[in-house]
């Protein structure tokens, strides 16, 4: 009967083994900072909009540069520069397809 008790222990734990982390607690790739320097639009191919509370501590907006690289920049909202660049992205996108 200790046998039996001690399998189930073990069963429990070695679940723990295989899933360690539930479905919400999956790492999320988030800028831990941002940059005021006003970033080229030339050298710029992409973005997204990273918003805080929302598995990331800070809001930002994430440029991808021609080198595949992540640059952190101010949110759009109230950062003039940055509204401007997302418009050049969207029209650039936009003549391409």
């Amino acid at each position: 009967m200790a046998s039996r008790a001690a399998a189930l222990i073990l069963l429990g734990f070695a679940d723990d083994l295989v899933f360690p982390l539930p479905a919400a607690q999956i790492p999320v790739d988030c800028c831990l900072s941002i940059t005021e320097k006003r970033l080229p639009s030339k050298n710029l191919v992409s973005y997204t909009i990273q918003e805080a509370g929302k598995g990331c501590d800070i809001s930002a907006t994430v440029f991808l540069n021609r080198r595949n690289m992540k640059l952190c920049a101010a949110h759009p909202e109230g950062n003039a520069w940055v509204k401007q660049v997302i418009k050049t992205l969207e029209k650039r996108r936009g003549e391409q397809q």
